[in-house]
């Protein structure tokens, strides 16, 4: 009867951890991260790009 009841406690337990909830506020800022990257290559990519050429068409 005790395990039973420790092994009742534990899942409820389990289900009130905030665990879950951190992971997909982690996963939401991650996300938001890889999008400002992504817009941030898409933006300065051509001008890097420009860059790296004129550097290259110097070079003899």
């Amino acid at each position: 009867m005790v395990s039973m009841t420790a092994f009742i406690a534990g899942i409820k337990e389990r289900f009130e951890s905030e665990k879950g909830a951190t992971m997909v506020e982690y996963g939401i800022m991650v996300a938001f991260i890889a999008v400002l990257v992504m817009a941030a290559v898409i933006i300065l990519g051509p001008e890097i790009a420009g860059l790296f050429t004129q550097v290259s068409n110097a070079i003899p």
